[in-house]
């Protein structure tokens, strides 16, 4: 009756996360734990006390570490090289948790006390600025209950201490969600309120025959794991909820791609509707913020659906793209602003005809990366490309390493997205009734 819960929630929030922020390596991290800590629930349903279970209930301390590593501000210069550093632990620590008893076991709390001390030392940077004291606080009840379940300590039932810690793993995993949500300058809330709410329900419809099914068939192995995967599948479709449809779509209308690419970009849209902020909150940014923002529409220019969710769909110069049209589209509104970004991109091209001089480097990175999404170290292109970008992709390939084109794309960037700020502050200063003027 506790491991059947505490399995589908665990379960719902890290397909959540995972599908939240797919390319979030924090998130995916969270996500994970969250697995492994259901894996460890379910077989703890098999073999209380076992050596299997015991480690998968370690795995999330190693994981969490990472996340903790991964929400780290990006200014901090050794980022990459502790990202590295983590995953060359967490391999270690894996290795000694197998080998060592239980009470060795508890080695995997060091690296994740290691994140937690690197998030703390720079907490001034981190966004919202309670995130660091929340994280250590619930990391420090999962190690707490984590050490009762492998020493011989009575802390009560095993079963509430496991429920315990997986309510630990919960609100890191909440913690993580709220981070990239104000990364991304997305709301939360209502999204978080649907796809629990699909979870709490389909916990109760699903979650209770399958309880009753195992205390009825204690001791059987084979019906235990698959009453567990049945309720990992509802529990993947109730948080996985967007892509799971997207992929039904491709099954049903495999033999017609315009209906499927029309659907997907209208259910991706819907999807981002709960996560966009409410309007006007933009003109109260601060520049840096506002600079992320743009960072990350530019990076996001092929995918409409994340276009939507950007807090740029409300910028005045949007407003007046949409003039004589309804204001409240968001599709349109992702429209435009995708126009918005290409025109700031089409500035930085030098007169002349196409060339792959020193002075064309931001426009042909951005070109190449963010407006036509393509990888130039990459084997194989589509077929049909513009002459000037297959010339583009050519010399990338041949003459400029990926660290150089990494940098021109980001010099590109912050150039592009400056623009779009001075549009900003320009029109916060313009006097009512005052027609814009084009910038130069």
């Amino acid at each position: 009756m506790i491991a059947v819960p505490a399995f589908a929630l665990a379960w719902w929030a890290a397909c959540y996360l995972a599908g939240r922020d797919p390319a979030g390596a924090a998130a995916l991290r969270a996500a994970g734990g969250l697995i492994a800590y259901a894996l460890g629930v379910a077989l703890w349903t098999v073999e209380p006390g076992g050596a299997a279970t015991q480690v998968l209930l370690c795995v999330p301390a190693l994981l969490w570490a990472g996340a903790a590593i991964a929400l780290l501000p990006s200014s901090v210069p050794e980022r990459r090289q502790l990202d590295l550093g983590w995953m060359a632990a967490a391999v270690v620590f894996l290795a000694m948790a197998v080998v060592l008893p239980p009470a060795g076991r508890l080695v995997v709390v060091a690296p994740l006390a290691g994140g937690l001390v690197l998030l703390w030392r720079f907490r001034d940077q981190v966004r919202p600025p309670m995130l660091t004291a929340a994280l250590a606080v619930a990391a420090g009840l999962y190690a707490a209950a984590l050490t009762a379940l492998l020493l011989p300590v009575d802390l009560g039932s095993p079963g509430l201490v496991l429920a315990a810690m997986g309510l630990d793993l919960l609100v890191l995993g909440f913690l993580v969600a709220v981070a990239g949500a104000l990364d991304a300058g997305e709301r939360l809330r209502p999204d978080l309120v649907r796809s629990g709410a699909a979870a709490l329900i389909a916990t109760v419809l699903v979650g209770g025959p399958v309880a009753v099914t195992l205390l009825a068939t204690e001791g059987d192995d084979v019906v235990a794991a698959l009453q567990f995967t049945l309720l990992a599948v509802v529990m993947s479709a109730a948080g996985l909820a967007g892509p799971v449809r997207r992929g039904l779509d491709t099954l049903a209308f495999r033999g017609d791609e315009r209906l499927r690419r029309n659907r997907s970009a209208l259910l991706r849209v819907a999807d981002a509707l709960p996560r966009q902020r409410r309007r006007r909150r933009l003109l109260a940014t601060d520049r840096d913020e506002f600079l992320r923002f743009a960072r990350q529409a530019l990076d996001n220019y092929t995918d409409l659906g994340r276009l939507a969710r950007s807090p740029l769909t409300d910028l005045p110069a949007v407003d007046r793209r949409l003039s004589g049209r309804p204001p409240d589209q968001p599709l349109e509104r992702a429209v435009e602003l995708r126009a918005l970004l290409r025109e700031g991109v089409d500035r930085l091209r030098p007169a002349g005809s196409f060339e792959t001089t020193d002075e064309w480097r931001h426009y042909n990175a951005l070109t190449i990366r963010a407006v036509a999404g393509l990888d130039p170290y990459a084997r194989s292109h589509p077929d049909g490309l513009d002459p000037e970008i297959r010339r583009a992709l050519d010399w990338m390939r041949r003459y400029v390493p990926r660290t150089t084109l990494r940098r021109w794309h980001t010099e590109g960037v912050e150039l592009v997205a400056t623009r779009l700020w001075d549009d900003l502050t320009g029109d916060r200063a313009r006097p009512r009734g005052t027609a814009p003027t084009r910038s130069t």
